[in-house]
């Protein structure tokens, strides 16, 4: 992937281009000569002129090294710094450490180059502080630049929880990226957000989670991109690609996805964070294949830099046939049972020999100490040694590594054990264009972090994120859109519903100055006594570090009582108490909806979306096109009975929601508004199918719709619906002369009475 074949043409023109160059250039670097040289930038190491070009003495010798000469190849750049590492820079350079702080403690002490970048800081003051950290690391012996990491920050996060997603950004959330099912949108934000990165001195992410969801109570779910193996692969494509470019480059973030194999076998939705989580386990006979591997392959395949393996180890009793018998660990043994940083059989012989996976192996936070899971019997210097040997590069959130060197020491690893995975670290380093120039301009990400055409685009993306479950009132058929004919009659209540009544309180305070700040035409109450409409907001949430203990797994029920902490019964209240109630539910997971969607006339499922879009798609002024990137299951025995390793469009049984309309909530379901055109595309798609019997009874069922169209716009509702009974009747003189197929008769009948109701 990611090749492009050229005609043979295109090839004659560029060798004939290349001929008439050898004219004029006697000889030519590869470098020299299609790249301009680089931006070279120091503060603290000099500078040296060679050949009339620019070059940093990072080991300040004053001669020129290999490492130092950007003109080399970066493979033999990297050799060369390699060779002059001690043990304990090379050891340092295999930890990562959180940044929570201003604190640089073991940049120098301990040789640490990266750093996991835990807090928020706005952009000026991220590249101020990285800025600073380049310096520190420059004026060390060797002058290795710093690697900045983070976790994705780009996306609007009510519920920031270290390990997981600890900023918050313009965008919806991942599950929001998804149910708008446009791999090119998503390519762009990723594109935009890497020159974001860039420009604050950020260089490498821990992300995306190409883990498919294949059990609701999990706490991460809202980091993935749903339970769709093929859409999570396009997103992956899409995000690789967008974030990290045809190759690295001094314009890349590098990405370590994760979690390999594939986070989302969760029993009962516990998280290996902790002991009773720890395990994967695959109970149906081929769903690490059929569901969790294909995103996985996707993003190797679009070539990301690293992967991050999950804490977790797999079961062997607890699983069905899941690898092809080359793969086992033994004759008798489908897994070694430990975890997968230290599970060689799965890093090596499955991820690089059999996915062809050639970057490097990142490993989660932790697994040395806290989540050992597999290998509590090994010292601290054993599990170095296996996790090495399985593969596993770097190790982070672990700023000591003293344990390391006293693998050296002890003699269970050996310095060239660790060469590889310095190699892999530094080749990343200096493809980033670190080694030339680490440095940014802080005023200079404050603007492109402030662009506000990234803005716009951000906010097209929520838009599009959000899905129409419900829109159908037994009195008044559609509820949504509120048109400008209807809302001067509009009184509308907002109240948000959390965790805790403080909080609850102050999102609905929030919530209702936004909407109104977004349509002053909209008359937002402070009383549901007074309202004709209510909107309330639903805004669950879960983490694994408060509502994933032993023996008490996580709760997806919105209810007062359960993890979430919703008060349904005051929602069921206002329901009986406003006319006609609009519900947004913020599906971070797939909540159980059954007690309050019942009560509703019109329902949104939303993804940490700002009020401005829901307003939008509200007040009509955008036709809801999301789709839901997951099923949303049926009530408790549904979840309880759900395969955990399987995504919920394939369960076995009866899994998903459905409401009264009989519409299930399943993976992909999702309403538009009915409208003219709508009505229009339908008459198009169907002539196009032959289901008419000549052009003519297609063209004039679309001039009746023109002046509906035109009255539409207008607001006029008697209009509209005079026209649309003579559409009716063209309509049916169409069948009883045999000019219409009895299934788009049926299907355009059923659109334009959904038509007619909205406005009656």
């Amino acid at each position: 992937m990611g090749k492009t074949i050229f005609g043979s043409k295109v090839v004659l023109y560029f060798l004939t281009l290349l001929l008439v160059s050898s004219l004029f250039v006697s000889s030519i670097s590869a470098q020299d000569g299609i790249n301009a040289d680089p931006d070279v930038d120091t503060r603290v190491k000099d500078t040296m002129e060679v050949d009339g070009k620019t070059f940093r003495d990072l080991n300040g010798n004053g001669e020129l090294d290999p490492y130092e000469d950007w003109r080399l190849p970066v493979e033999e750049r990297v050799e060369d710094l390699v060779s002059q590492m001690n043990a304990e820079e090379k050891a340092g350079l295999m930890h990562i450490s959180s940044l929570r702080d201003e604190s640089s403690t073991g940049l120098t002490d301990d040789h640490l180059r990266y750093f996991v970048v835990r807090d928020d800081p706005n952009a000026y003051d991220l590249a101020e502080r990285g800025n600073e950290f380049q310096e520190l690391a420059e004026s060390t012996r060797l002058g290795i630049p710093v690697v900045m990491t983070a976790n994705p920050r780009d996306h609007i996060n009510f519920d920031q929880v270290v390990g997981h997603a600890e900023a918050s950004g313009q965008w919806p959330g991942e599950l929001g990226l998804a149910a708008t099912q446009d791999p090119e949108l998503v390519r762009e934000f990723a594109e935009l957000s890497a020159e974001q990165w860039r420009s604050s001195g950020m260089h490498k992410m821990y992300g995306y989670m190409a883990d498919v969801l294949t059990e609701p109570r999990w706490t991460r779910t809202d980091g993935t991109f749903g339970e769709d193996p093929e859409l999570i692969a396009d997103m992956m494509t899409s995000i690789v690609e967008g974030f990290q470019g045809e190759e690295l480059s001094e314009n890349s973030v590098s990405l370590t996805t994760k979690h390999f194999p594939g986070g989302g076998p969760r029993v009962d939705g516990t998280d290996p964070h902790h002991e009773w989580g720890q395990t994967n386990e695959y109970p149906t006979e081929g769903s690490l294949y059929n569901y969790h591997l294909p995103p996985m392959v996707a993003a190797i395949e679009a070539g990301t830099t690293s992967i991050m393996p999950y804490y977790a180890k797999p079961m062997n009793e607890a699983s069905a046939l899941q690898l092809p018998e080359h793969l086992w660990f033994s004759e008798d043994q489908q897994f070694e049972e430990v975890a997968f940083a230290y599970n060689k059989s799965i890093l090596q012989d499955l991820m690089q020999d059999e996915l062809g996976f050639d970057g490097y192996v990142n490993s989660d936070s932790g697994i040395l100490d806290n989540m050992p899971w597999g290998v509590e019997h090994l010292t601290l210097e054993e599990r170095y040694a296996k996790a090495i040997d399985a593969g596993t590069s770097i190790f982070s959130d672990y700023n000591d590594p003293s344990g390391l060197i006293s693998a050296l020491d002890q003699g269970v690893v050996s310095e060239d054990d660790l060469d590889p995975s310095v190699t892999f670290l530094l080749t990343e380093m200096f493809e980033l264009g670190l080694f030339e120039n680490p440095y940014v301009d802080p005023e200079l990400a404050q603007e492109i972090n402030d662009d506000p055409e990234t803005q716009d685009l951000a906010d097209e993306a929520h838009r599009k994120s959000i899905v129409l479950l419900s829109n159908e009132n037994d009195d008044n058929g559609q509820v949504l859109p509120i048109t400008d004919n209807e809302v001067e009659d509009v009184k509308l209540y907002v109240e948000a519903f959390r965790a805790g009544e403080e909080e609850s309180a102050e999102a609905s305070a929030d919530l209702a100055q936004s909407i109104a700040s977004a349509d002053p035409s909209m008359e937002v109450v402070d009383y549901p006594e007074e309202a004709t409409h209510a909107y309330i907001a639903v805004m669950p949430t879960i983490n694994w570090r408060q509502h994933d203990n032993e023996g008490d797994p996580p709760s997806i029920e919105l209810k007062k009582d359960s993890d979430t902490e919703i008060d349904a019964e005051r929602i069921l209240d206002l329901q009986e108490q406003v006319e006609t109630t609009i519900l947004g539910v913020n599906m971070t997971n797939p909540w159980l909806i059954n007690e309050i969607e019942p009560g509703a006339d019109a329902v949104l499922a939303t993804f940490n979306n700002t009020p401005e879009s829901i307003v939008d798609i509200i007040r009509g002024k955008f036709n809801p096109t999301g789709e839901l990137p997951f099923t949303v299951p049926a009530d408790t025995e549904a979840v309880e009975n759900n395969a955990s390793d399987v995504p919920g469009y394939a369960e076995t049984f009866d899994y998903a929601y459905t409401d009264a309309s009989d519409n299930d909530y399943e993976l992909g379901f999702g309403l538009s508004y009915t409208s003219a055109s709508d009505i229009k595309e339908k008459i198009d798609q169907f002539e196009e199918e032959g289901e008419f019997q000549n052009f003519g009874a297609a063209r004039s069922l679309q001039a009746q719709l023109n002046p509906v169209e035109q009255f539409e716009n207008q607001g006029d509702a008697e209009k509209v619906v005079q026209h649309l009974e003579g559409f009716n009747q063209k309509l049916e003189q169409h069948i009883e002369k045999g000019r219409i197929s009895e299934k788009a008769f049926e299907s355009i009948q059923a659109s334009a009475a959904d038509l007619m109701a909205k406005w009656q």
